[in-house]
């Protein structure tokens, strides 16, 4: 499966280890974030992924900011996106189920802080 991965400069921190997951189970993964810590802003990067997958250009997509929010609130201003916010499995694997979602949306604040 390849899919995209968005992020803001707070979401920064947690891609790697969502990449390096999503390597080990096999994934292709395209990067659409930034790569810096200087501040950006999400909705560039909600819309890309957003782009990417209505198009077919990548399967699913994954965004991170602060929250998980905003940022899915700009890739679910495409057409045909459904993107959620999880912070748990269970919510993240029954949208996917029963609501077809193809943006998985996390929030990093918590650990960008420490």
């Amino acid at each position: 499966m390849k899919i995209a991965i968005g992020d803001d400069h707070v979401g920064l921190i947690l891609k790697p280890a969502i990449v390096d997951c999503l390597h080990e189970l096999g994934h292709e993964t395209v990067n659409v974030g930034t790569d810096s810590s200087e501040q950006t802003d999400y909705p560039i990067y909600g819309e890309k992924v957003g782009q990417m997958v209505a198009s077919g250009e990548t399967d699913l997509g994954m965004i991170i900011c602060g929250t998980g929010v905003g940022i899915s609130l700009a890739a679910n201003k495409v057409k045909d996106i459904r993107a959620v916010v999880c912070s748990e499995p269970y919510s993240a694997k029954l949208s996917r189920e029963h609501n077809n979602t193809n943006i998985l949306a996390f929030g990093s604040w918590a650990i960008a802080r420490n």
